[in-house]
């Protein structure tokens, strides 16, 4: 049985939402409530009115078939296995979510932007890409969309005002061009039993002069992993091999977000600034006043082959071969997230949350019997190069994105969909399925002020001011398909060996580089577009404030940790 259906009754639902013809009735949605939804933000009255609205809005387009896309995670399982069939019982909109890997969802999105032709009706495409619609124009504007040619299907109660990551989804011009349909950052998680040890604590301060606690530098990092690495844990009860770091290493789409994801701003690569750094963002691109790309590498001004930027790749480099398994070389980003629940890993520099689910199940090693966890998440730690006002984190904001290609017809009966797995009538069982979360009144509900416990910190992170410190990939970044499948490829050849450091990410930078000029002699982006910078010597960018940043004669700093429980006081 797929785990993300909660029963029995759960799974006999939608196997018999899916059976039969698709036919909008009352009756179909008051089944799906009762057997479905027993979490919700809204009371039984009002979800039944909520589900009236879809009915009568979906009349005109009963019997008509739709496809959807989305990467594969459990979030979105619940949606293609659960709220998809219900959706067809209750509207006879006859739905089709696909899932595939996220490179591929790129890829597909890419192909209809280019071709015109349509693939899918809507995508869960990650708000990574709000430069790139903002700049194309070629994915409807839902501002424009909700107040025009989408008005009558659009949800009265959508209530945008309690959804959280609508900054991520909103262009420069004050646009919405995306709906979010799921949200997770990407945390430290460590083993708080193995960290609270009495035995670990003692000898961890004899060999390195400091309490062993959540690392607040990688200096700090490095020496837990050191530590934990090979550790004789028998005295825990805990046998086989022990891991002081997690990672993974193959060279697959899937590397490439491992460090546009953030890593290299949590390293200090580029400027201060929240929600991205400016004018330097985390990509290392450097854009000039008016938000025009003009530069990646160090002597066009930007940072993508800098001194922070090589120090980044060098430590995640000598991690993943000195701390991690030896398998994780050869993992993608699905095959090392449940790694940890195993339980032979000591901590992790970043945690993509949506993998969280995988570290609650029963029985597991990270998992008390009383079904508390072992385990807890905390701020990730920043490299040498980090500045107080630099972005600290990543958040994924996977939304709902309409392209202009699809017929009017096709994105009415889509928007329906994607408003329907969106909404408050479902939205707390969905989170609670997924563990992603997007509406305010979902991250307040009761139920998880319940759970919070079994959540490591979870819950309170998203309830915490602090979360919007942690974000996606802003919009210095004009063409994320494109610029985005160079970076694994670039960062493969140093994780293989068959590079440095340097000189992978010398190619990654002038790579990037040839698209953005290839962007500015098409003039495809207009006045949003790229105006390259003229070269001259990096020493001349490495003098300036900001970045690019010149060397740091140490990059050794004095290792620092902080006690979780005074930590996760600022997020209360």
């Amino acid at each position: 049985m797929n785990p993300l259906l909660k029963s029995t009754t759960a799974l006999g639902l939608a196997l018999g939402l899916m059976a039969g013809p698709a036919m909008a009735d009352m009756e179909a949605a008051r089944q799906f409530l009762d057997e479905e939804i027993e979490r919700s933000a809204l009371s039984r009255e009002e979800q039944e009115e909520e589900m009236q609205w879809f009915i009568d809005a979906a009349a005109p387009f009963s019997g008509m078939s739709i496809n959807v896309v989305s990467e594969t995670i459990p979030t979105h399982e619940y949606e293609a296995t659960v709220l998809a069939p219900a959706f067809t019982a209750i509207t006879g909109i006859e739905v089709t979510h696909d899932l595939i890997g996220e490179g591929d969802v790129v890829e597909k999105l890419q192909t209809q932007m280019q071709s015109g032709e349509n693939i899918y009706d809507a995508y869960v495409n990650d708000s990574d890409l709000i430069g790139t619609h903002w700049r194309y124009q070629q994915a409807r504007s839902l501002t424009d969309w909700m107040a025009n040619e989408g008005a009558e299907v659009t949800n009265p109660n959508l209530n945008l005002d309690d959804f959280i990551g609508l900054q991520f989804t909103t262009g420069p011009d004050g646009e919405l061009y995306q709906l979010p349909d799921q949200q997770f950052a990407n945390l430290y998680w460590f083993r708080h039993d193995w960290f609270t040890d009495e035995k670990n604590m003692a000898d961890f301060e004899a060999e390195y002069g400091y309490p062993l606690g959540v690392p607040v530098n990688w200096s700090a990092y490095e020496d837990i992993a050191e530590f934990f690495t090979g550790r004789d844990l028998s005295h825990m009860g805990v046998d086989g091999d022990v891991y002081g770091h997690m990672d993974y290493g193959k060279k697959d789409p899937s590397l490439g977000w491992r460090f546009t994801d953030a890593w290299m701003s949590m390293a200090g690569m580029g400027d201060k600034g929240e929600p991205n750094g400016l004018p330097v963002d985390e990509w290392g691109v450097r854009v000039n006043e008016n938000s025009q790309p003009v530069g990646s590498c160090v002597d066009r001004g930007g940072a993508t082959n800098s001194p922070a930027a090589v120090y980044a790749i060098e430590k995640y480099v000598d991690w993943l071969k000195a701390y991690a398994p030896p398998a994780a070389a050869g993992m993608t980003f699905s095959e090392s997230g449940p790694i940890p629940a195993q339980g032979e890993i000591a901590q992790q520099m970043f945690m993509y949350t949506t993998f969280v689910p995988s570290l609650v199940e029963e029985g597991i090693p990270v998992v008390n019997e009383d079904g508390s966890p072992k385990w807890r998440l905390a701020p990730s730690p920043h490299g040498v190069y980090w500045e107080d006002g630099m972005k600290v984190g990543y958040q994924d904001v996977g939304s709902w994105t309409i392209l202009d290609s699809t017929p009017v017809d096709e994105a009415k009966a889509a928007w329906l969909y994607a408003q329907f797995v969106t909404s408050q009538t479902v939205d707390v069982e969905k989170a609670h399925a997924g563990l992603t979360f997007i509406r305010e009144s979902t991250i307040q509900h009761e139920s998880f002020t319940e759970r919070a416990p079994s959540l490591g910190g979870l819950v309170e992170f998203y309830r915490s001011p602090d979360r919007v410190r942690w974000s996606p990939t802003g919009t210095n970044i004009p063409d994320y398909p494109k610029l985005a499948q160079l970076w694994w490829q670039n960062i493969g050849d140093a994780s293989s060996g068959a590079k440095s450091a340097q000189e992978a990410l010398d190619s990654l930078c002038e790579q990037q580089e040839q698209v953005l000029e290839r962007l500015e002699r098409a003039g495809i982006q207009g006045d949003l577009g790229p105006v390259m910078n003229e070269e001259r010597d990096p020493q001349y960018w490495l003098d300036q404030p900001g970045a690019p940043k010149p060397e740091l004669e140490n990059e050794d700093e004095e290792p620092e940790t902080i006690a979780y429980e005074e930590l996760i006081q600022s997020w209360q």
